[in-house]
This record gives C-alpha cells, sequence and structure tokens, in this order.
C-alpha cells in the first residue's frame, strides 16, 4: 500500500490512529491490510492533501453521508486547473524577470483569490458537516476502550437485524431496531436525524467495508436487511 500510493507507513498508521483510512483487516502479526475499496479512499484523501486541505477537513468531508465521491473530482480537478493556471503566471513573471533587466513589479500572478473563492464553494458542496463536529465534542475525552466498547454494541444491534433478516423489513421488529439504531447513534455519535439516517443506509450496501463489518456481525446479507428497514423506516416519516 505504501509502495503503490508513493507515502510512508507511517503516514497510513497515522491516518488509521485518526480514524481517517482504517485498514480493511489484520494479519495474525498485526499487520495491516488493505483492499481496493480503501486505494480508492486513499486515492481520494490524496486528491484533497493535493490542494492542501487539512485532515481534519479531509475527514469531515468523507465522513458526511451525503459525500459525492464523483462531484468531489469534478471540483478537483476545477481546483487543479485553477491551480495550474496560477503556476503558470508564477512561472511566466519569474522567466520575464530573468530575462529583462528591467524591474516588473506586477503582483498580479500571487493572486490567489478566485482559487480561495472555488475553494469556499467547493467546500460548502462537500459539506462542513455539523454531525462530525458534534462527534467531535462527543469522542473528546473517550479512551480507545470506551470507543471500542461503543463499536461492539453498535455491532450488536446489527447482530440483532441478522436475527430477524428472514421477516420483512417492514414489520414491527424491523422497525423497532431502526429507532434502536438512530438512537444510539444520537447518542453516541451525532444527531442522526431521518435524512442522515437514509444516507446511512445508502452507504451500508454501498461501501464494501460497511457491508462487510455488518454482515460479519448479523450474517450474509444483513447490511441488505438493514438498508431495506431503513428505507421503509424513512418513507413512512414523508
Amino acid at each position: 500500500m505504501s509502495k503503490i500510493a508513493g507515502i510512508s507507513i507511517r503516514t497510513l498508521q497515522y491516518y488509521d490512529k485518526i480514524g481517517l483510512l482504517r485498514p480493511s483487516d489484520f494479519t495474525s502479526a498485526g499487520y495491516r491490510l488493505y483492499d481496493e475499496s480503501s486505494l480508492e479512499l486513499l486515492q481520494t484523501i490524496l486528491f484533497f492533501r493535493e490542494l492542501e486541505f487539512p485532515l481534519k477537513e479531509i475527514k469531515s468531508i468523507i465522513s458526511d453521508p451525503d459525500f459525492d465521491r464523483r462531484r468531489a473530482l469534478e471540483h478537483q480537478i476545477e481546483l487543479l486547473k485553477l491551480r495550474r493556471e496560477q503556476i503558470e503566471k508564477v512561472i511566466s513573471l519569474a522567466e520575464d524577470l530573468k530575462n529583462r533587466e528591467e524591474k516588473n513589479l506586477d503582483f498580479s500572478a500571487f493572486d490567489k483569490t478566485k482559487i480561495m473563492e472555488y475553494e469556499k464553494e467547493a467546500k460548502e458542496k462537500w459539506g462542513g458537516s455539523a454531525a462530525f463536529d458534534e462527534y467531535e465534542a462527543k469522542a473528546e475525552g473517550r479512551s480507545e476502550s470506551q470507543n471500542s466498547v461503543i463499536a461492539s454494541e453498535m455491532m450488536e444491534i446489527f447482530a440483532e437485524f441478522g436475527k430477524i433478516s428472514a421477516s420483512s423489513p417492514e414489520s414491527t421488529e424491523a422497525q423497532k431496531l431502526v429507532r434502536k439504531l438512530q438512537n444510539f447513534i444520537t447518542e453516541n455519535y451525532y444527531t442522526c436525524t431521518d435524512k442522515i439516517l437514509h444516507g446511512l443506509g445508502q452507504m451500508y450496501v454501498s461501501d464494501e467495508r460497511f457491508m462487510e463489518n455488518i454482515d460479519k456481525a448479523g450474517g450474509k446479507g444483513t447490511a441488505d436487511y438493514v438498508s431495506k428497514a431503513i428505507s421503509v423506516h424513512c418513507a413512512n416519516k414523508d
């Protein structure tokens, strides 16, 4: 992973430590393992780093349930083009100063106003997730063992879904578990509105890492069952 991405092992370890890029698995010796979806996520992170986004902002952006990778790429491409245009102006000015004896006190090449305005607009579209800010506040001061217990309790809820997955997602039991999951997320992570819950439900089946972990907790097909049960819950709220 380190060689493919051209970043240090220490960087990968740090990304794991701050919850930016978790390994998909570990070897028996404790080495981190990464799958294809991890590579895609790392690619997204490195694009943001290339654009000099702080790690905290990147984490907030990609943690947002409404995050759209394709739309983000469109904005990233536009930003990179703007930066290329600005760098070309700086190079042109430097060559002009080198090749001429008279002074040139034009500073327009250093003007990054257009880039800054586009960055601000793009960040607003990517989200500056209030949910993530709330999560940060709740997580502050919690130990790793406490976080581990909370994560295990959430997996237990998915295990409960697995036990009733033969029933309809519209069943009373399934809808009761959806509310339990929503309340658990609100209590331990961030206020889980129906909109956020709906986004999470879609992510549980679109993101291989989530699907694999949920199916591991409740059995094959659990993630799909949870997603459908959440869709029923949100549809009934419309």
